[in-house]
Formats: structure tokens, C-alpha cells, sequence
């Protein structure tokens, strides 16, 4: 048993994809989830396989730009959930492709929306967290921060790795507080992936091919169950860490 029944997360981003995938392996384990994302249509079909599965889920409907109303939105979390224990920072709008293409503005997106709204988020709930006694938060990054050829990759993997920073320095300044900050960097079948998949087949046949294990993971199965695993008892004295759930891909030394 992972420890996790009765517990709240927050996740970001879980309207779709890997930040959905990972809401269901929490509500699989018993924990109530809000469900926090832009589009209020998916927030609400995530929310009903949710409670399909026996937990309480509430939708809020938020953009993670708007980083000065983050505070209030988790303050709004807590009360209406009645308490917060695990905080998921999924949700990210950034820029691929060379350097030399990308405006300042793009490039300042991939920022507010990482480690940004990461910060607003994380501190927001620190004193919830704090006060479960037993909080964790999970980062998303990106195996991308560790390619051997960063092209076109840039300004994602600048962002994640400010996030990664971000989040290391939380591990070892909120340890005492009972608070665990690790990051996951995933390969998952996000709608994103697809769509990248679709349109660029030939790259993305030799980005499989690179994936020692020769798949693309399960935004639940391979991504949601890794995460359980990290919030919950069984790894209990794990923080600061990097996890790359990638099949073998990535090599963080």
C-alpha cells in the first residue's frame, strides 16, 4: 500500500496527457484530486473518470501564466479540498526550434509558465504542505536538459533546468518542514508527443529507436504509477532527486 488514501493533490495541466495520466494513478491510490488546467470541457472529463475510480475530484480552471493569481488559487484549493499534500507542476507552454527563431517573447514563455508559475505554486502551498506533515511535491523537467545535441531544444531545456535548480534548492531548504521536492523528466504519449509524432514521423522513428526499452511511456501506467511511488511511503527518504522515467534514454551522470 503506498500510504496515499485520503490525501489531496493538486495537478496541473491535468486536463490531458501526462498531467491526466498521473491524476488517475493518484486517484487510483485513494487521493482526491483538483484538477487545475485551462480548458474547462477537459478538466470536467477528467474529473468524472476520477471520481469513476471512488475519489473526490473538483476542477479549477486557471492559467498558469497568470502567475500573480496562483496564491489565491491555491489558498482556493486547500479550503475547498479541506487539505493540500501533494503538489504536481505539470503544465508548461513554451517554444521549440533554433535559437535564432525564437523572439523574446516565446523564449520569456517557456520561463512564466515553468519554473515561474512553479515558484508561485510551491510556495503558495508551502504552508499546506508544511502542515500535512508529510507533503511532497513533484516537478515536471525534461530529459532534454542532458541532450548531447541541443538543437532546437534550446530554450525547453533552458526552462526545465531552471525548474530542476528550483526544485533541488526546495528539497534541501524545506526537508525540515517535512516537505519532499523530487522532478521527473518522462517520455509520455502526451497529446503534444502525438501531434509531434504525426507530423515528423522519420525523426520520430529514430527517437524511438534511441529508447533502449523501444517504447514511448504511459502517461498513467509508465508516468502516474512512477509518481505514486515517489509520493508515497516507500520512498519516504527520497528528495532532491531527478528521476528520468524515459525508458534508458537519458544519461544525467
Amino acid at each position: 500500500m503506498s500510504g496515499l488514501k485520503g490525501k489531496v493533490a493538486l495537478v496541473t495541466g491535468a486536463g490531458q496527457g501526462v498531467g491526466q495520466g498521473i491524476a488517475l494513478a493518484l486517484a487510483t491510490e485513494g487521493v482526491d484530486v483538483a484538477v487545475v488546467g485551462r480548458t474547462e470541457s477537459k478538466l470536467v472529463e477528467t474529473a468524472e473518470l476520477l471520481r469513476a475510480r471512488g475519489v473526490r475530484a473538483e476542477t479549477f480552471a486557471a492559467d498558469v501564466m497568470d502567475t500573480e493569481a496562483i496564491p489565491a488559487l491555491v489558498d482556493r484549493v486547500a479550503d475547498t479540498m479541506g487539505r493540500l499534500d501533494i503538489l504536481v507542476n505539470n503544465a508548461y507552454s513554451g517554444t521549440l526550434g533554433p535559437l535564432l527563431s525564437n523572439d523574446q517573447r516565446a523564449f520569456t514563455k517557456g520561463f512564466v509558465s515553468g519554473p515561474f508559475a512553479s515558484f508561485a505554486f510551491m510556495t503558495a502551498a508551502h504552508p499546506h504542505l508544511k502542515a500535512s506533515g508529510n507533503g511532497s511535491i513533484i516537478n515536471l523537467v525534461t530529459s532534454a536538459m542532458v541532450r548531447w545535441d541541443l538543437s532546437n531544444y534550446g530554450a525547453y531545456a533552458a526552462a526545465k533546468s531552471a525548474l530542476r535548480s528550483l526544485s533541488r534548492t526546495a528539497a534541501v531548504e524545506w526537508a525540515p518542514d517535512g516537505i519532499r521536492v523530487n522532478s521527473i523528466a518522462p517520455h509520455a504519449l502526451s497529446p503534444g508527443l502525438k501531434w509531434w509524432i504525426e507530423k515528423n514521423p522519420e525523426e520520430a522513428e529514430e527517437f524511438v529507436a534511441a529508447i533502449p526499452m523501444k517504447y514511448i511511456g504511459d502517461p498513467e501506467t509508465d508516468i502516474g504509477r512512477a509518481v505514486v511511488a515517489l509520493c508515497g511511503d516507500d520512498l519516504r527518504y527520497l528528495t532532491g532527486a531527478t528521476i528520468p522515467l524515459d525508458g534508458g534514454q537519458a544519461h544525467f551522470g
